[in-house]
């Protein structure tokens, strides 16, 4: 997987690259990330990146002309058929949601290139013609977008094959298993007065699989239950949520 991001600010990315996962992982070339300077492509002595709003208005806005060249010279290393498939991301607040099922989509591409926009916006020909898709992390507002760019450079690098040790701790994550994650524990089993589930500890396999279960399907009721609208549930799992409380929709089972 190949990461193109497109930046006033490329210094943002350094400390994050250096640590985790994600520097193992560009270490052994199972992913690779280019930051790219937005500021490299200006024509002027200053490097002006921004500009005032036609019509008024508050807030600077970033010139167009230099985020098209940049992400042009970042992609031009592909094919033209290949630079079609590639995803050219504009993180907005006005963009689909980042979730779990976009970024297993996302993973399926050979690279993304991601521009951070700053200031008070955008000129909006670039999302118009050069961005093909549009994020949001939430309904919130950032002073840029270069968090959204790390958020989503790090959720799709787990799913590159040996980015994560296990493939099992990838599908079995909160969300990913379409349920939330059932508690954890680990040593010691006595700690403050504060001990572990006896379950745990009893060595039955069985046990503790359906103690799992029905712990996801608990908190996930009680703390994300839409999840549960598109969730594969079993007839078991319909059978202990009622005993919480829950009724299915009528099409849901």
């Amino acid at each position: 997987m190949r990461f193109h991001v497109l930046t006033l600010f490329p210094a943002a990315f350094h400390d994050h690259l250096e640590y985790s996962m994600l520097a193992k992982a560009l270490q052994r070339d199972l992913v690779s990330i280019e930051v790219t300077d937005i500021r490299d492509y200006t024509n002027d002595l200053h490097h002006t990146a921004d500009d005032y709003q036609f019509g008024g208005g508050h807030g600077m806005i970033m010139k167009a002309d230099p985020v098209f060249e940049a992400t042009e010279a970042a992609l031009s290393g592909y094919s033209e058929d290949e630079r079609a498939k590639i995803p050219i991301i504009f993180f907005t607040p006005q963009g689909e949601t980042l979730t779990q099922k976009l970024v297993e989509e996302l993973s399926e591409a050979r690279a993304l290139a991601m521009i951070c926009a700053h200031y008070a916006g955008i000129d909006n020909r670039v999302p118009d013609f050069l961005a093909t898709r549009e994020i949001s992390l939430g309904d919130f507002v950032l002073t840029g977008g270069e968090l959204p760019a790390m958020a989503l450079i790090d959720a799709v690098s787990r799913l590159v094959s040996g980015v994560i040790g296990s493939p099992e701790n990838v599908t079995e994550d909160s969300i990913s298993s379409g349920l939330l994650q059932h508690p954890l524990y680990t040593r010691p089993a006595e700690f403050r007065d504060m001990g572990v589930p006896e379950i745990l500890l009893s060595g039955h396999h069985a046990n503790i699989e359906k103690w799992r279960r029905e712990q996801s399907l608990q908190r996930t009721l009680e703390r994300r239950p839409d999840l549960l609208l598109t969730a594969d549930l079993s007839p078991a799992d319909f059978k202990y949520l009622r005993t919480l409380g829950y009724e299915p929709p009528s099409n849901t089972e």
